[in-house]
């Protein structure tokens, strides 16, 4: 993240002598055996009658694809998921993912600037020093998540095109392998559906915000389509802040027959901003808005886009079938004057994913589903460091691969039709591979190095449901995550020891047991207590620039999550979430102290009332409890604040005749309270540094749907 980079490094990416194991050349075999079992799915006869269609949802309660990669009632599924619709995201005015995602019960972001696109999220606790590919982040089931120690672009997707976003909390490694230690959280985008319909919108607000979408959707015959676009701009709350965001997104769907359909869908984004720096105490208290000196000119550029081409059968009583190929790319560009530092990184994420789901209804009270599939990713990564912004003579080069195959298999008992049993097991292997240049430090290159990974993961959980609208669920699983490229290889510029073969995968258990009942009518309440156990975690052991990365760390993240919302009335409706969580290293010099960066507690809390001539009106409350400092694991010194944020937000729904109309004012941080989401604990260098937020701040918005 080019922000950190500003400051005396956290981590640095080392190495121990070497000693690794032998060549990695898999692609073919992985290519070989993705293929072969597309094409065993393929040839089977398609027998049955049932039709691949939404309206066969709409006989069950709310339906995710994330939790098991397949259409299941939320209730049935042991974990605590949180889904967002599209009505939800247009009514809170959101003009961002980080935005939305922010509301929602164990989710804290941590921002530079007030809109940075790379904000850092943290997920049950894993947001300390090294927050990064923690939390599993898919756009339709394409992976968004990148090799490297780097946060994704949440501006990346288009949130005009959003249809649902899904939060499933807790491990996922069984089904999504690598890095779903915290959870995953997947966005879905719209689906063409009847008659063309679409919208058009604009937003404005405080220090120079506007935001343009366009959406247009339907279907014709056997073709569907969705089609959007947008455009934003601001200026940002601090001097030096500004960001200019466009994307773009296509959707095709094409139903072959009413067993098989193709879906196609392209997207691309680009986008600039500019880095302010941190900030002294002393210094916020002269003008918190302006930037660090001596960060001038310090700025970003990213370009992405993807591809995602997706197959589906059904067999009937033979089950169904999905292939999913995927294609992205990212190309960053970033100036960072401070450190004297000008790099270009190029990467592309290739993935296939075929996935069979058989059931079958034994006898009335015994059923059984079973799932497996394959995983096949490959990540070409390329990065260059030049001497200047003009980028007329390259200092240092990498050129890096991360290629994996895992297999998965999971299986679903339900008895009695309340009882139900799931079981899931993966086998995964990686490679990493890569040269490294530096012609200004010798030692610190290798070429054609090369790390295999195996790992392991396995889960059990049980469900039993109450009624026609709650469940109560526990769940063991086990977790791992393979290492980052540049944790891997000193590939920055810095000081390194070049390729670390000797490190390990982090790998970990998690226990948890949680509820969704609806006591009473238009009452919800959901909660989940959970624990996460982490060992082998990489941690820097030294003093930079002499130290290097070794897998002795253990970490505990427990906590408890709480949701609920209650509509006694048409005109009156309560919701709100609650969360406690606590994160501690369990082993070495800071046994059972806290992991820096991580609140306690964060609760949000919101009031609807539906007021007279279409009018709604939304207070909202959120609160964030202190953390300790950036680097500050033997937790001694200054926290990071807590502090209590006031919003309030209204909606006027006239209506007009062939369209709907949706205008929308709100007000955020009413009290103007002053507050840091991100410090870092400078101490002995200098002064501890932070990133101010905004004070208070304005929207208006306007929008039709025709």
């Amino acid at each position: 993240m080019p922000q950190v980079r500003i400051h005396l490094p956290r981590r640095v990416n080392t190495n121990i002598p070497e000693g690794g194991e032998g060549g990695y050349r898999m692609g073919f075999r992985l290519s070989f055996w993705c293929v072969l079992m597309s094409l065993i799915f393929f040839v089977v006869p398609s027998w049955g009658s049932k039709t691949i269609s939404a309206d066969t949802e709409a006989v069950l309660g709310e339906i995710v694809v994330t939790a098991t990669r397949e259409k299941e009632e939320v209730r049935r599924i042991p974990a605590h998921i949180t889904v967002i619709t599209e009505e939800q995201i247009k009514a809170s005015g959101s003009s961002t993912l980080i935005e939305v995602l922010n509301r929602v019960e164990g989710i804290h972001f941590r921002d530079y600037s007030g809109n940075s696109p790379q904000a850092l999220i943290d997920m049950r606790g894993f947001g300390g020093d090294n927050p990064f590919g923690k939390t599993v982040v898919l756009l339709n089931g394409r992976r968004l998540n990148r090799p490297d120690m780097s946060s994704i672009n949440w501006l990346e997707i288009p949130i005009s095109q959003v249809e649902r976003i899904e939060v499933m909390r807790g491990t996922g490694s069984v089904l999504y392998g690598d890095g779903a230690v915290a959870g995953v959280i997947n966005i879905i985008t719209r689906e063409g559906r009847g008659k063309p319909s679409g919208g058009v919108s604009a937003l404005l607000g405080s220090y120079g915000l506007h935001d343009e979408r366009l959406w247009v959707s339907g279907a014709k015959g056997r073709l569907s389509y969705a089609v959007s676009g947008t455009n934003r701009f601001s200026f940002g709350y601090r001097e030096r802040s500004k960001s200019s965001f466009q994307s773009g997104a296509l959707d095709l769907g094409f139903q072959f027959s009413e067993r098989n359909r193709l879906s196609f869908g392209v997207d691309f984004s680009q986008n600039r901003y500019e880095l302010p720096g941190a900030l002294t105490k002393a210094q916020m208290a002269i003008n918190r808005r302006q930037y660090q000196p001596g960060h001038d000119n310090d700025e970003g550029k990213d370009r992405d886009g993807g591809i995602n081409v997706s197959w589906e059968s059904d067999f009937g009583s033979m089950g169904r079938f999905t292939l999913q190929f995927t294609e992205a790319y990212r190309d960053q560009e970033t100036n960072m004057d401070s450190w004297w530092q000008w790099t270009n990184v190029h990467m592309r994420n290739r993935e296939l994913k075929p996935h069979y789901v058989w059931d079958k209804q034994f006898s009335p009270h015994l059923k059984n589903k079973i799932a497996f599939g394959l995983d096949w990713r490959k990540e070409p990564y390329k990065k260059d460091i030049y001497n200047s912004r003009e980028r007329k003579k390259k200092t240092a080069w990498a050129e890096m691969e991360k290629e994996s195959l895992g297999f998965y298999i999971r299986d679903e008992v339900t008895v009695l039709d309340r009882l139900i049993f799931a079981a899931g097991y993966r086998k995964e292997r990686a490679g990493i591979e890569g040269s490294y240049t530096d012609i200004f430090s010798p030692p610190d290159c290798f070429y054609d190095r090369e790390k295999i990974y195996h790992a392991e993961a396995w889960e059990v959980g049980i469900t039993y449901l109450l009624g026609k609208k709650s469940k109560i669920y526990s769940r063991y699983s086990t977790v791992y995550r393979f290492p980052f490229l540049d944790e891997v290889a000193s590939i920055s510029g810095f000081p390194g020891t070049g390729f670390l073969t000797s490190l390990e995968k982090e790998k970990g258990k998690s226990w948890e047991a949680g509820f969704e009942v609806s006591p009473i009518k238009d009452l919800k309440l959901s909660a989940a207590l959970y624990r996460i156990d982490m060992s082998d975690e990489i941690t820097y052991v030294g003093i930079f620039p002499v130290g290097f990365n070794q897998n002795i760390g253990k970490s505990r993240h427990e906590g408890i999550e709480f949701n609920f919302s209650w509509q006694p009335i048409k005109y009156f409706g309560l919701y709100g979430n609650t969360t406690y969580q606590k994160a501690t290293f369990e082993d070495g010099q800071f046994n059972k102290k806290e992991l820096p960066l991580v609140p306690n507690r964060k609760a949000n809390l919101g009031l609807k009332l539906i007021l007279p001539y279409e009018i709604t009106l939304k207070p909202e409350i959120q609160y964030v409890g202190s953390a300790f400092l950036s680097q500050d694991n033997a937790n001694t010194g200054e926290k990071l604040g807590s502090y209590t944020l006031i919003n309030a937000y209204l909606e006027y729904k006239p209506k007009i005749k062939n369209f709907t109309a949706n205008i929308f004012l709100g007000v955020e941080n009413i009290t103007g309270v002053e507050y840091e989401s991100f410090g870092i604990d400078m101490r002995p260098w200098s002064a501890n540094a932070y990133y101010p937020m905004p004070k208070t701040t304005f929207k208006a918005g306007l929008s039709f749907n025709f």
